[in-house]
């Protein structure tokens, strides 16, 4: 499954796919704050990069929610791994969509001071972290809208790498409202 938009020069895509199989400068990692890799999209990319992104995590030690750290990305294809930390979902009431579209932001402000033109993210905080899907589609969207917006001809490509057919319609049911 696959949708685009286009903003300005920007080709935002909307996937279906593993994001450690990208061919992106940079890919974004859904991670903890302690940065030693876990579950879900955080465990699938330290297994694929290998050990040398663990040490590199372990150099840097920690990650505010919100907030992203930049590493090289071991075996990947990539050539920068962004980390960033997405809000645990408590119901809405402790600034979870300002934290969550920090992350984005946040994560896309990284790549561009790494110079990276291609960018993957997979869909922040609505695993293990419990944020409700529609919303954080709504929310991760319009925060990538905004930036590019902001800092047009930066990026040639915006992924996002989705697991699954519910993620994805999610996603592609707030493009249509968000673009």
């Amino acid at each position: 499954m696959q949708a685009c938009h286009k903003i300005g020069n920007t080709l935002i895509v909307l996937k279906t796919g593993d994001i450690t199989k990208e061919k992106v400068d940079a890919i974004v990692n859904a991670a903890n704050s302690r940065l030693l890799g876990g579950g879900g999209v955080d465990g699938a990319i330290h297994r694929a990069a290998g050990p040398s992104l663990l040490e590199e995590c372990r150099k840097i030690g920690w990650c505010e929610p919100g907030d992203a750290v930049v590493t090289g990305a071991g075996r990947l294809s990539a050539k920068h791994v962004i980390h960033t930390v997405g809000p645990i979902w408590r119901g809405g009431t402790r600034n979870e969509e300002k934290i969550l579209a920090s992350a984005y932001t946040n994560s896309l402000k990284r790549a561009m001071e790494v110079g990276a033109r291609t960018v993957a993210f997979p869909a922040i905080s609505t695993g293990a972290y419990g944020y409700p899907l529609n919303q954080a589609a709504k929310v991760s969207l319009c925060a990538i809208k905004k930036f590019v917006e902001e800092h047009p001809d930066t990026f040639d490509e915006i992924r996002l790498v989705l697991f699954g057919d519910n993620t994805f319609k999610a996603f592609e049911s707030a493009m249509k409202r968000c673009f």
